[in-house]
């Protein structure tokens, strides 16, 4: 019982240097639990998950700012660069495959970017295709790496139409049923979504976390 507890003080120590956006600690912290034979699962889970999780639900609320999330997810990095080759031995699964990019015409990312981070700090593995990105190159990318989700993002007027050139080609190859869409950018809306035939429409990159998870489990 004892040891539990001092496990668990050391992965609530992870989680509040990560918030802190203290990449070192959280590296020192990490190899710290690993040496202890800590679980892999519970570094990543009650560790880093859970101090990103606390991070996307104040950057919801307006408590912080973007500079202190890319601080955080540098953090978190710092602590997944060590745990991913023990998480792949033990043959644990990522919550789930997301291909994401800026569709073609717009070179907009930082939102995309954002959304990658919220997405990754949330136990999905990310697949981001950059900006600029065709919808062949979306849907190609989702069937070969098994991903259930593509995120699109568009910030200009003129590129939302080619969000639709997905989902297009989606069901016409019978994709849509398993590979599931999800849009956003400040031209876009729910409305937009339910029009162009997406699964979903997220306003922030919190919600984008959210509504991936239930596509994934729709998927």
């Amino acid at each position: 019982m004892k040891g539990r507890v001092i496990e668990m003080d050391l992965l609530k120590q992870i989680s509040d240097f990560l918030q802190q956006g203290d990449d070192g600690k959280v590296f020192d912290l990490t190899k710290q639990a690993i040496e202890e034979n800590i679980a892999p699962k519970d570094i990543l889970d009650l560790g880093l998950i859970a101090g990103m999780n606390v991070i996307g639900e104040q950057f919801r609320k307006h408590e912080i700012f973007l500079p202190d999330v890319l601080l955080a997810a540098r953090a978190m990095y710092s602590g997944m660069d060590q745990l991913k080759p023990l998480l792949i031995k033990e043959g644990i699964p990522s919550a789930g495959k997301v291909v994401i990019g800026t569709v073609k015409g717009d070179l907009h990312d930082i939102g995309k970017n954002l959304v990658g981070i919220m997405l990754r700090g949330a136990g999905f593995e990310v697949i981001d295709l950059g900006k600029g990105v065709f919808a062949e190159q979306f849907v190609e990318t989702a069937v070969k790496e098994q991903a259930k989700v593509i995120g699109m993002s568009a910030l200009l007027t003129t590129t939302t139409p080619l969000m639709k050139n997905v989902t297009d080609l989606l069901r016409e190859n019978g994709l849509n049923n398993q590979i599931k869409t999800i849009i956003g950018g400040a031209p876009v809306s729910k409305e937009f979504a339910q029009e162009i035939g997406a699964d979903a429409y997220a306003y922030d990159a919190a919600k984008a976390v959210e509504c991936v998870k239930q596509l994934i489990d729709l998927a």
